[in-house]
């Protein structure tokens, strides 16, 4: 009887101590949408002047096979925090068209809370809002493109999984810090006046063209750009003095509002410069150059995503 009790014993001190280590601070009990950052990613935003609440704002270079994380901070401005690797995405440079194309979509989205999606069966995901109110105007379908985990891509942009842990719970903290959406642009290559002039006879000029308005919107002021989308087109910070307008119709008289450069602050250029110099692969095969980058943005209204529908979940 004695021994009994004693066993019992430790096997209840076993089972709390247990218990105890999973609800403690180590989080390797936590479900992955569920941990916090890394300390070290902790740390380098702290080194950064940044907050984990602080808004985000995301963008994806196809050539070059990164994703870049900006961070706004209490001046209005967004500064660079990190450029991510882009493990694998499918189809070419170019927008996605149609269903099964198989073509990862360029142009720009917005990221809400309905969009993100914890149990993805490619680790953690978030839906990019394909196909938003431009896409839609110009008849293009496809639905459940994400930038999701598991390195394997059907017209999605893939990470490693370590990597999606980080972007998904950057984008969860700055929606729980109040941020009600954040913007996703998505570029078939650094938009320098250079590597456009390059394509020049490509299919895709006209369309990259009007990107680079976004592109160099942000650029130049480090803060997101105002869109609107008529006439076929997106319409990067403009005064539509009144109208309304719509993707599917004509652009009404518009005014283009004042752009304000931004000036860094005299050790940001080294602190937050992303690391757009350095040589890729992929990039150098396009005849691309890559200069350094001297990001900026706004707001946007580009209408929700069509609401995909409920079948294979990424």
């Amino acid at each position: 009887m004695l021994r009994s009790r004693f066993v019992t014993a430790v096997l209840t001190v076993g089972v709390v101590a247990f218990a105890a280590a999973a609800l403690s601070g180590c989080g390797e009990f936590s479900p992955p949408y569920m941990k916090p950052l890394p300390a070290q990613t902790r740390a380098l935003l702290a080194d950064k002047g940044m907050t984990e609440q602080q808004p985000i704002l995301m963008r994806i270079f196809k050539a070059e096979s990164e994703l870049e994380v900006w961070k706004q901070k209490d001046d209005g401005h967004y500064y660079h925090f990190k450029t991510y690797p882009i493990c694998a995405y499918s189809g070419g440079l170019g927008p996605k068209l149609k269903q099964g194309d198989r073509q990862a979509p360029e142009g720009f989205y917005l990221i809400d809370k309905e969009l993100m999606n914890p149990k993805s069966q490619y680790h953690l995901a978030f839906n990019m809002g394909f196909p938003n109110a431009y896409d839609r105007a110009l008849g293009r379908t496809g639905s459940n493109l994400m930038v999701h985990g598991d390195c394997t891509s059907s017209g999605c942009y893939a990470m490693t999984d370590a990597v999606v842990e980080e972007i998904y719970i950057l984008a969860r903290e700055a929606l729980a810090g109040g941020q009600e959406n954040f913007q996703l642009h998505a570029f078939p290559f650094r938009m320098t006046a250079a590597n456009l002039a390059a394509q020049k006879d490509h299919d895709w000029y006209e369309f990259w063209a009007n990107l680079k308005e976004g592109y160099d919107y942000f650029e130049t002021t480090r803060q997101a750009p105002a869109l609107a989308v008529c006439g076929g087109r997106y319409i990067v910070n403009a005064d539509f003095n009144g109208a309304r307008a719509t993707a599917s119709g004509k652009c009404p008289t518009f005014s283009k509002l004042p752009v304000v450069a931004f000036k860094p602050p005299k050790d940001e250029g080294k602190k937050n410069m992303s690391q757009a110099g350095l040589a890729k692969p992929l990039g150098s095969t396009l005849d691309l150059s890559f200069g350094s980058i001297t990001p900026r943005y706004r707001a946007m209204t580009l209408g929700p995503a069509t609401p995909a529908p409920e079948k294979k979940k990424k």
